[in-house]
């Protein structure tokens, strides 16, 4: 039993169709914890580190963000801000003019268990920003985010198909494979 440290009901979803592969059970509790100014990979490790001392067991976090060549990374970490204000549309507004609309999402998968330190499995997705959103499956920047070996926005992709190559599948694999060696 894994125990996933999140509120957004998105991310439990497309974490357990990825646990239940591996055969896995993933509880999920709804922890604030305060994320310090800073990388996806100081956020994850602080997250991680609070939450498995407060709840006294092994916890998971996950922090992720969209990061955009031509804005220099931006959103990156901002990426749950910038959604909330200026959104997608905001996004695109933004790239008007850009003629190089490459861009990543990033996913940091943070363990901590309790008198431990935290250790962290990075995931990583290529695409390019699409010229409008597409698609209304997924969440936040999904139907931004194009992937040209499909032809399709995550936003145009079920989870089970995003979840065959997602940043989050890819963080969480990693754990997950490290998980299983240490047990």
């Amino acid at each position: 039993m894994i125990t996933f440290i999140t509120g957004n009901e998105h991310k439990v979803k497309e974490a357990e169709n990825i646990f239940k592969d591996y055969d896995i059970k993933l509880e999920h509790i709804d922890l604030g914890y305060e994320e310090p100014q800073g990388t996806l990979e100081e956020v994850a490790i602080s997250g991680a580190k609070y939450a498995s001392r407060k709840l006294g067991k092994p916890v998971i976090v996950e922090d992720a963000g969209l990061f955009i060549k031509a804005l220099n990374g931006f959103p990156g970490t901002y990426s749950h801000y910038v959604q909330d204000t200026i959104g997608n549309q905001g996004i695109l507004k933004l790239l008007t003019d850009a003629d190089d609309r490459y861009a990543e999402f990033r996913s940091v998968i943070g363990y901590c268990a309790p008198n431990s330190e935290p250790k962290i499995f990075l995931g990583k997705v290529k695409g390019e920003i699409a010229v409008e959103e597409r698609g209304d499956l997924g969440f936040a920047f999904d139907p931004l985010f194009y992937v040209p070996s499909l032809g399709k926005t995550f936003g145009e992709l079920t989870t089970d198909e995003k979840n065959q190559f997602s940043h989050r599948k890819n963080s969480l694999e990693q754990f997950i494979k490290w998980y299983s060696t240490k047990e």
